[in-house]
């Protein structure tokens, strides 16, 4: 631990609620930014975004076994704990919390969360569990901290999008805010997963951005959306990435799209380059 670490840790929801009860008889906003911990650049943005959005910032440093299928990479993936909170001291975080799973899924835990909405398709169809459990650990957090806001990247962009619906059916009291993805300098949108590259897959990675960039300028330039994706899907599987999907989904809703005409228009893209599974998304320009 270092030495002059601030930030105060804790393990159970009830040493949770008792400083966001200290918190709320001050009349001060809370802020939350729920992560499964190997902090990077993208979540040092959504804690410093926290701190614009309230007086007290909570993080949630939890991975969460729940949205894993049995053959992904929960065992594999990084816990860097001491890291994450040296991280999140210097970004002025107030509070970390850091359950374990017993804390989280107490023995005899029998409930999950039922989605529809903008979480059929696109991620559903490869990773059919996989909002089930992010929308279960959320709503758990989310009621357990009792934020006024919360926020999450727009990387995870369907992920976003079911959790603001979420929040919306269910009227939890909170306002849930997407942050700009952050990117390295040649466009590959920061993850945690980044550190499963090697060094050929590293230097293609960047193609997925590029791909849809180029698609986004097609679309905004007045091309057919269809054409556009055709072109990004070519773009991506001739890089060396096995494709999941390469989409034009509504901003909002995440129906698919044939048009400019039919609203706000997000691309999405899922694919796997070696061993590691990569998704981004960009905007169509108005």
């Amino acid at each position: 631990m270092s030495a002059r670490r601030t930030i105060r840790p804790v393990h159970t929801v009830a040493e949770l609620r008792e400083q966001v009860k200290s918190w709320r008889a001050a009349e001060e906003r809370i802020a939350l930014v729920p992560t499964m911990g190997a902090l990077h650049s993208g979540h040092v943005a959504l804690m410093e975004a926290a701190r614009a959005h309230a007086e007290r910032v909570v993080l949630s440093i939890f991975v969460n076994p729940t949205q894993f299928a049995p053959t992904e990479d929960l065992s594999r993936y990084p816990r860097t704990l001491e890291a994450d909170l040296d991280k999140a001291d210097a970004a002025g975080v107030h509070l970390a919390f850091v359950p374990d799973v017993g804390e989280m899924y107490p023995e005899g835990f029998a409930t999950t969360i039922s989605l529809a909405g903008p979480a059929l398709g696109l991620e559903t169809e490869f990773r059919p569990t996989h909002f089930a459990g992010v929308a279960t650990v959320v709503a758990k957090l989310l009621i357990q901290a009792a934020p006024d806001v919360a926020l999450f990247g727009e990387k995870d962009y369907q992920q976003l999008q079911v959790i603001t619906r979420l929040a919306r059916d269910i009227d939890l009291p909170v306002r849930i805010v997407g942050v700009p993805t952050v990117r390295e300098p040649d466009g590959l949108a920061l993850s945690s997963r980044n550190v499963y590259l090697g060094k050929e897959d590293r230097a293609a990675a960047p193609v997925l951005h590029r791909a849809l960039s180029a698609a986004t300028a097609q679309i905004a330039g007045g091309g057919n959306v269809l054409d556009a994706i055709d072109d990004a899907r070519r773009a991506v599987i001739a890089a060396g990435f096995q494709l999941d999907y390469l989409e034009a989904r509504h901003a909002a809703s995440l129906a698919p799209v044939l048009s400019r005409a039919e609203g706000p228009i997000r691309l999405l893209v899922a694919a796997r380059i070696g061993a590691t599974r990569l998704i981004d998304n960009l905007a169509v320009p108005d």
